[in-house]
């Protein structure tokens, strides 16, 4: 799914309106009109007290068409309009006019902190204050306001999104947003709604889709990609009936240390369960048995040195090679893995202590083969960019980062990010539960695999991380969130290709 910015939202809009010969009033009684269908159909009538905040703006024009709406239909609602400016929006005043035609009595306005109402926790609040037009931090009471509906224990529904939540920037640690339980979006999801420094304020998001110009939004470009199960998809490559294991390629995966082995076994399991034809690992004499043991599918080579990396050599044509975890960042092994990287020309997946040793050892970053994978979580990614200011600055970093080295990077979290260049691919699955150990040596494992099936780096990125991710919602069904461990994900990834043919 594409994610849209604030001008072509807007364009979206224009065209939209030009093509299907349509107002923009009418426009926007369409989409509220099925923000109120879907209250509705959750609320199915129940009396409790409804009380929408609506700005001056026409994301207040929403929060009028909703409020007149569920009045038509009996509910208990009470409309307060944020009267923050003079400047109206003719949408606004239009709409304003038609709660007086339902009710016979103007909406109730609010000037300053002295006309705020009480909120009890039994309400249902819908903010409609500012839309994704925002630009500058609300001002002084308006911002009393959003504090007050925040320290209540309300329900609070956004309309668009989140008041105060600027789509292109991060709010100042003093500058005031509603946390929403839920947030209902028009068209497409804001990039905004899935950054780790504001993704809190969304809450649980719901996309409608309000009929936007088809053509104008199959034909736009956009640089940020939300991968559902509609894209993962269009990534998946069949197998053909007449074939064998080396069809599908052969995996290495490096790593290991003494009472580290259990990563290897982790990664090679993922490896082969999302569905490399072969599986060798490379680790230290003291995981021969555990490996040979654990998992029989693949074949170990051994270091020389029984307890850590210190010369990596092999006799074997791997056609993807992963490197790091539990390596550990010795100054042997840090030497090992140099000297691996200038003798490796294709793409590899790098990992844990392999991203370590990178960011302890800039000087190997020149020697990383094109299309690699880096897959660091945000403490590593930190060690190899440097700090950064916000969500947006790191981005910007990450961006720079993959275009200097030609790589691709994996920048994991609730909703991880595959970077490439201006490119940004935002996974939609996962949850709570695959915050446990070894969830990262599984996920590096899955993208070594599918490089390995001659997926191209970056499809293997976005494709592996959404499987990994629906592994583990998967998974979370069966164990909970608490009750799931990463060798569960690492042995269930075929549940998560059985899911893409699904309805």
């Amino acid at each position: 799914m594409k994610i849209f910015d604030v001008k072509q939202l807007a364009e979206a809009d224009k065209v939209t309106i030009e093509k299907q010969n349509i107002s923009s009033l009418e426009l926007m009684e369409r989409a509220a009109g099925l923000v109120y269908e879907d209250i509705h159909s959750k609320l199915q009538g129940a009396q409790i007290p409804i009380k929408i905040f609506c700005g001056i703006g026409n994301n207040g024009g929403d929060g009028l068409v909703v409020g007149r709406l569920l009045l038509e239909q009996g509910y208990q609602v009470t409309i307060y309009v944020v009267n923050y400016s003079d400047n109206r929006s003719e949408n606004f005043l239009d709409n304003y006019d038609k709660i007086k035609d339902v009710t016979n009595t103007w909406p109730t306005l609010l000037k300053g902190e002295k006309d705020f109402p009480e909120i009890s926790d039994n309400d249902f609040v819908i903010d409609a204050i500012f839309g994704i037009g925002l630009n500058r931090p609300l001002e002084n009471w308006v911002g009393k306001l959003v504090e007050l509906i925040n320290s209540a224990s309300a329900f609070v529904l956004s309309i668009d999104m989140p008041s105060g939540l600027f789509s292109d920037k991060i709010p100042g640690k003093d500058d005031k947003v509603i946390k929403a339980n839920v947030t209902i979006s028009f068209q497409a999801p804001k990039f905004v709604f899935f950054l780790p420094q504001t993704s809190d304020y969304v809450g649980d998001l719901q996309v409608l889709d309000i009929g936007l110009d088809r053509e104008y939004l199959m034909k736009t470009p956009t640089n940020i990609q939300l991968i559902n199960k509609e894209e993962a998809k269009a990534m998946y490559l069949p197998r053909k009936n007449n074939t064998h294991k080396g069809n599908y390629g052969h995996s290495l995966i490096i790593g290991g240390s003494y009472g580290k082995i259990g990563s290897i076994v982790l990664a090679s399991t993922s490896a082969l369960r999302s569905g490399a034809g072969l599986v060798s690992v490379f680790v230290p004499k003291c995981g021969y048995q555990i490996m040979q043991t654990s998992i029989p599918e693949a074949m170990v080579v051994t270091d020389k040195d029984e307890l850590e990396l210190t010369n990596i050599n092999f006799d074997l044509k791997p056609d993807v090679i992963c490197f790091g975890m539990g390596a550990g960042t010795s100054v042997t092994t840090a030497k090992t893995f140099g000297e691996l990287l200038k003798s490796t020309k294709s793409p590899m997946v790098i990992d844990a202590d392999g991203l370590n040793i990178l960011s302890k050892n800039k000087e190997f970053l020149n020697s990383l083969p094109e299309n690699s994978v880096l897959t660091p979580h945000p403490k590593e990614l930190e060690r190899l960019l440097g700090k950064w200011k916000d969500d947006f600055d790191k981005l910007k970093k990450a961006k720079k980062f993959t275009e200097d080295y030609k790589v691709i990077l994996v920048i994991k979290g609730a909703h991880t990010m595959t970077i490439s260049g201006d490119n940004i691919y935002v996974n939609n699955t996962g949850n709570p539960g695959m915050a446990t150990a070894g969830s990262g040596d599984v996920l590096s494992g899955v993208i070594t695999g599918l490089i390995s099936q001659n997926y191209d780096p970056l499809t293997a990125a976005v494709f592996g991380v959404y499987l990994h991710g629906k592994t583990g919602d998967i998974i979370s069904e069966k164990k909970s969130y608490q009750g799931m461990i990463s060798g569960d994900i690492a042995n269930n990834i075929g549940e998560a290709y059985l899911d893409l043919f699904k309805n």
